[in-house]
């Protein structure tokens, strides 16, 4: 109950051609006991100066893969969950065993989760990040680039990048 304030909220995603829904997208609030529901600009960045970030975002991904193994036992086996990380996150040491880890204990397919890291964190250490995700894409996870545009990101950068998923600012 560590992050009992905590909730997520989900965006459903839907296939452009047929309409049908293929998954969603876990967006993290907090319900703060006096202010109410707060969006994330309001605590994120506190949560990443002081590292707290970290547990935060090992709860989003449990928790909403705990959500996938529920709508795939109600049989939409088919859909994928989205993730958000943490700059902080995606530098963690840890995150290619935590999501390992974490897939199995909910005895999911890696390709049911689709991680989004903005396009500033992915060029933050280019080098490392195509390192970082290539071990995520070979263990079977999806991959997104959140915020395409924003940063100074080149076209053949892009092309090292084993995303599968491209979301353009």
């Amino acid at each position: 109950l560590k992050y009992k304030h905590f909730c997520l909220f989900y965006q459903p995603k839907f296939d452009a051609l047929t309409g049908e829904p293929v998954g969603a997208e876990a967006l993290l609030r907090w319900n703060h006991p006096q202010r109410g529901l707060l969006q994330p600009d309001t605590f994120i960045g506190l949560a990443e100066k002081t590292g707290l970030i970290i547990g935060i975002g090992e709860w989003v991904l449990d928790e909403a893969c705990r959500q996938m193994r529920v709508w795939a036992d109600m049989g939409f086996s088919h859909w994928r969950i989205s993730v958000n990380l943490s700059t902080l996150q995606f530098c963690h040491t840890s995150l290619v065993e935590t999501v390992a880890r974490t897939l199995a204990r909910h005895s999911l397919a890696p390709n049911s989760l689709t991680l989004e890291i903005t396009e500033t964190t992915a060029m933050r250490d280019a080098d490392a990040s195509v390192a970082v995700l290539r071990e995520l894409s070979n263990m079977g996870v999806d991959l997104s680039i959140d915020d395409f545009g924003t940063g100074y990101s080149s076209l053949l950068y892009l092309k090292r990048l084993p995303a599968n998923e491209l979301k353009i600012d």
